[in-house]
């Protein structure tokens, strides 16, 4: 770990940003712990959920053990501009957007940079399940954390040298089960908190209605084979993503699958599972880690942050590169990240066209 002066953590209310922070705290760091206020949690949200004013009390209480100050600071207009308001676009134009990499690139990781300068602070530590080396030639290389079913480097390709220079991830080296059990040791106070698993402002997982809840409404249409044959009727292309099978409301007959949306016409076209396979994709407004690749490369590519990844030619062209996989993929879905490895090293990414 390079020398830090002081160190700030973004302490979301989680276990791992607590637990982050204790074990920072343990190695003798000068620390100051921030919590930024993205979003206003309502009704059932607001208990358990990141975003919800209970998170932000777990960050104060962990801060207040470890004796170090915390602060919470207004971001919800960032937030707004830069995340929800993108995503509600993305949906509304067919396409499943990735708001987690957007938030850390343009709001989180961004703004708390500036934050770390105010306060004299060399580094951000975070709890993310990611790791930093420091390669020959000064860059820093980007790897997957230790434990893989955790693994989040897939959400930090866009962040730039200038910013990886800052961070720290102190449980990159950890598995989940040793993060908890750290918490306990360290007295953290919500070391056994349970994980949120959806969207932090969308908790229930109900993309449309989130959507229908922020006056952005979209029409219905119509749900169609690929012939064009009405099947059913919908109540907005939001409800849908590609390779969705459930919520369709068809009744009987063969399984159908989403294949495709058509924003123009608000049609939801939908066919079998065997045409949802395709062995190409183009991903544009890419990042690379470590600059661009002068020549194409073979490498292993994540099509979502659940995909195990499959190897492909990856040919960076323009702003983009195009990956020709060595095996068909199921449901290459426009808006998600394509993510490039090299082993465990994160070459870059940029978001499916």
């Amino acid at each position: 770990m390079s020398y830090v002066k002081r160190g700030l953590v973004a302490m979301s209310g989680g276990v791992d940003s607590s637990v982050a922070a204790a074990l920072l705290h343990e190695a003798g760091h000068d620390l100051i712990g921030v919590t930024l206020h993205l979003w206003d949690a309502d009704g059932e949200q607001q208990v358990g959920r990141c975003c919800a004013p209970e998170d932000r009390d777990d960050a104060r209480r962990t801060c207040e053990h470890l004796g170090i100050p915390h602060y919470v600071l207004d971001e919800r207009e960032a937030f707004r501009q830069h995340v929800v308001d993108p995503f509600i676009a993305e949906y509304q134009a067919g396409r499943t957007p990735i708001p987690c990499v957007s938030c850390n690139r343009t709001v989180k990781l961004t703004y708390l940079a500036e934050v770390a300068r105010r306060f004299d602070a060399t580094h951000i530590a975070t709890g993310h399940y990611a790791r930093l080396e420091r390669a020959a030639n000064g860059h820093l290389r980007l790897l997957r954390g230790r434990d893989d079913d955790k693994d989040q480097s897939y959400f930090l390709f866009g962040l730039p040298q200038s910013t990886l220079h800052t961070l720290l991830f102190p449980l990159g080296d950890l598995v989940k089960s040793e993060v908890r059990e750290a918490g306990r040791r360290l007295g953290v106070p919500n070391a056994d908190k349970p994980e949120s698993q959806e969207l932090c402002f969308v908790p229930d997982g109900r993309i449309g209605d989130f959507i229908n809840r922020q006056g952005s409404p979209t029409a219905s249409g119509a749900i169609v084979d690929r012939d064009g044959t009405v099947l059913g009727r919908h109540q907005g292309v939001t409800n849908f993503t590609r390779g969705q099978r459930r919520g369709l409301g068809l009744g009987g007959g063969a399984t159908r699958y989403v294949l495709r949306i058509v924003p123009d016409t608000a049609d939801v076209i939908v066919g079998e599972e065997s045409q949802l396979y395709g062995q190409r994709l183009f991903a544009t407004d890419a990042h690379w880690v470590a600059g661009r690749p002068a020549d194409a490369f073979h490498g292993e590519v994540r099509i979502r942050y659940r995909h195990r990844g499959a190897l492909g030619n990856v040919t960076p062209k323009g702003d983009g590169f195009e990956v020709r996989f060595d095996e068909p993929q199921r449901a290459i879905t426009p808006g998600q990240a394509a993510v490039v490895y090299r082993a465990d090293e994160v070459i870059g990414g940029g978001f499916i066209a």
